[in-house]
């Protein structure tokens, strides 16, 4: 790997993160020594005052962004670092609510590059270490971290945090993390810090979960039990946690159950948020590729639920919101999917199928989507391709859902951007 030119900190993103591509000998490497080697002697193991790490199978970007708008609310400084992106690398770190420029990335980048020495670096530990230098730089007063695979041997647990939470449990990432979802408890809670809150967002939750909080002694708040929350009505919902209670919050844009989650890690962070903060907070929060509507006639939803507890939410909120009209399904996944369950989820809203295929090495392609749609099903070569013909054939009133990958939603985002609408 020596030939590779290593870049300078006035080289352009692309050049670095073209470099982080190729350093390491493997895209995913789920060891945390070198990267926690490399953290301690650049001093990044707590960037921050308070740190919130998030783990989960879904819902930790809304979790995170729903915490980031209440505590922005409130007066914070707040960075952000989150995975994957949808269209640029700089998508997933966020200070006060904005993308980092590029030269921002491209410094973080080179000290890293200078501190790790002969370590090895995976592109996501090498990006993990530069979002945490940032942050550091930037001096901001709270971090929240998603976990970008499992979480016990996850690049972002080598941070000392201070609230650790999980959003959801289910079966994805088969290939890294196994189908046995106490094995994936387990993982997920490896988060989880002796003494230090330990929030848990999933329903009934494996029992490892609250076995492995037990064990190093972390505090545990599993939703169901130690707080809880109820719709209201269609524009309310109230949440309690013990004696104290939240009544009359506005449903947010995001999914509830990830709402509530974020109010019991918030709770627990020893930071000063009113009642107000959160309203205000709730209304704001939003964030790309989630239930994202690009225009109403006819009606265009982008949503990166790929798999099928993502993609029940989804299915809900679908019927919910826009019953009675013909659903055009654009849909593209990774081939490391449980692309059966999903497929067989969203065909309940589902009245045309535009299946395409994804590049890389984990995409399938649209035969594979095929083996689980109806006959006679039209394949397209890209998600673009199947999103303009799906366009070309809707009506008005009729819903056109994109969906099945982050990439599936980054491309069909960035080719609806670049027509200027």
């Amino acid at each position: 790997m020596n030939h590779l030119q290593t870049p300078q900190a006035t080289s352009p993103l692309s050049m670095w993160l073209d470099y982080l591509t190729n350093i390491h000998s493997s895209a995913i490497d789920l060891d945390l020594e070198r990267v926690l080697a490399v953290a301690e002697l650049a001093n990044l193991t707590k960037p921050a005052p308070t740190i919130i790490t998030v783990a989960g199978t879904n819902g930790k970007g809304s979790t995170c962004a729903l915490m980031e708008a209440i505590l922005l609310d409130a007066g914070y400084s707040v960075g952000v670092y989150s995975s994957p992106h949808l269209i640029r690398y700089n998508e997933r770190v966020r200070i006060n609510g904005l993308e980092m420029a590029d030269e921002k990335h491209t410094q973080a980048f080179d000290y890293i590059e200078t501190v790790r020495g002969d370590t090895s670096l995976s592109f996501f530990e090498f990006g993990t270490l530069a979002a945490l230098r940032m942050f550091q730089k930037e001096r901001v007063d709270v971090v929240l971290l998603e976990v970008g695979l499992g979480g016990r041997l996850d690049a972002t647990n080598v941070v000392e945090h201070d609230v650790s939470v999980i959003t959801s449990l289910a079966i994805d990432h088969v290939d890294w993390l196994g189908d046995d979802i106490e094995v994936i408890g387990f993982e997920k809670a490896g988060i989880y810090r002796s003494g230090k809150p330990a929030v848990c967002g999933q329903p009934k939750a494996p029992s490892t979960v609250a076995a492995h909080a037990d064990d190093i002694g972390a505090e545990l708040y599993q939703v169901g039990i130690q707080y809880n929350y109820q719709v209201i009505d269609e524009h309310n919902w109230c949440w309690s946690h013990g004696s104290y209670r939240l009544e009359q919050l506005p449903i947010p844009s995001l999914p509830l159950p990830n709402a509530a989650t974020a109010l019991m890690a918030l709770a627990t962070a020893n930071l000063d948020i009113s009642d107000i903060n959160i309203v205000k907070g709730l209304k704001a929060a939003q964030l790309p590729g989630r239930m994202q509507v690009l225009q109403h006639k006819p009606c265009i939803i982008l949503d990166v639920a790929h798999n099928p507890h993502s993609a029940a939410y989804l299915v809900e909120q679908i019927q919910l919101k826009y019953s009675n009209r013909r659903v055009r399904t654009v849909v593209a996944m990774l081939h490391d999917k449980d692309i059966q369950a999903t497929l067989d989820t969203l065909s309940s809203v589902a009245d045309e199928w535009y299946p395409a295929s994804l590049n890389g090495p984990r995409a399938a392609n649209a035969d594979e989507l095929c083996q689980f749609l109806p006959d006679n099903v039209k394949t397209f070569s890209t998600p673009t391709h199947a999103f303009t013909t799906a366009l070309e054939d809707a009506e008005a009133n009729d819903v056109i859902l994109v969906v099945g990958s982050f990439l599936t939603v980054g491309e069909v985002l960035e080719y609806w951007k670049s027509r200027g609408e």
